[in-house]
């Protein structure tokens, strides 16, 4: 009761935080003109783009299934999908839960080890920061006048900043501890669940290895690059559903979906505040209003947050109709 009760106290602390982001991120800007730019929004352009983050979702559940393949389990597309967006949806309610979640239901599903999933799982997430790290280059390398100057001034000065306060005997002696904390805990599990603890390493490493295994590693990375041009034009097309932001290129677009993925790597349910506060500092590098930045990441925002709640609860039901009638 003690365990459940820290968790659903961070969690609500963390959910508590990315509400108080939101609100600096709004303070002081004319809500109402928000509110206006928001209503009389072009909706058939963000049904558009909700429809590419679709697509998105698509091929992240097919490039899932080829790891499934490459370790010899054989799992359905429509279950990879459905386990993706219960994940995309227990992700909205506690933040990173969605991994473990969709594990479970694969697990339940296809009766696949749990931590042969979870390895898959971690293996897919490595490309996805590879990609994030990649993009954040080519952003680097090709507009670096235009984001130079924030990444100076907003980035750099703030971390010197925080860095010149803080005391480094005492964050040494802290990573010493933590290190040795981590090394008498392994020693401790490996003597009282010797066995258990090489099961699960043996499933680790298998999930970890389904990379490695793959027989078409080229349609694999066509997934990858594919998720990622389509997150970039769900961007793009919503681009279009404001008069502030119409006139923006892809660039933009892709300058956005590097900040929104640092954004949502932040561990903040659905990412609220943080994704609203990057995106819209993202298109002032474009000359974009904050103000009208604001208005563009809270419609794109909420429009994947509603694909999420309707699909998601949708493939809950069905898992656990499927479930009932088996």
């Amino acid at each position: 009761m003690i365990f459940d009760l820290k968790t659903a106290l961070k969690y609500i602390i963390l959910f508590l935080i990315g509400i108080g982001i939101l609100y600096l991120a709004f303070r002081g800007q004319d809500l109402e003109k928000i509110w206006h730019e928001i209503k009389t929004a072009n909706y058939f352009w963000v049904v558009v783009s909700a429809i590419t983050v679709l697509i998105a979702h698509v091929l992240r559940a097919l490039r899932w299934q080829m790891l499934y393949q490459s370790i010899h389990y054989k799992v359905s597309f429509w279950n990879a999908y459905h386990a993706v967006m219960i994940g995309y949806l227990a992700n909205l309610a506690l933040p990173r839960f969605g991994e473990i979640g969709r594990c479970s239901v694969i697990h339940k599903a296809e009766k696949v080890p749990m931590f042969a999933s979870i390895g898959t799982v971690i293996t897919e997430r490595l490309f996805d920061v590879l990609m994030l790290f990649l993009t954040s280059l080519a952003m680097l390398i090709f507009q670096y006048d235009i984001v130079a100057d924030f990444l100076y001034q907003t980035i750099y000065l703030n971390l010197v900043k925080k860095l010149s306060t803080i005391n480094y005997l005492w964050l040494v002696g802290l990573g010493i501890i933590i290190l040795l904390l981590i090394a008498i805990a392994i020693y401790f599990l490996r003597q009282k669940f010797s066995k258990k603890f090489l099961r699960i390493f043996v499933s680790l490493r298998q999930g970890f290895g389904s990379y490695s295994k793959l027989k078409r590693k080229g349609l694999f990375l066509t997934y990858t690059l594919g998720i990622w041009l389509f997150y970039s034009l769900s961007m793009y097309f919503a681009f279009s559903s404001i008069q502030a932001t119409s006139g923006l290129h892809f660039n933009a677009a892709f300058t956005a979906i590097v900040f929104s993925g640092f954004a949502m790597a932040a561990p903040v349910q659905g990412g609220i505040g943080v994704f609203h506060w990057m995106v819209a500092q993202s298109l002032v590098l474009y000359s974009i209003s904050f103000k009208d930045g604001l208005a563009y990441s809270t419609i794109i925002h909420s429009s994947q947050v509603l694909l999420i709640l309707i699909l998601g609860c949708l493939s809950l039901m069905l898992i656990l109709f499927k479930k009932q009638s088996g």
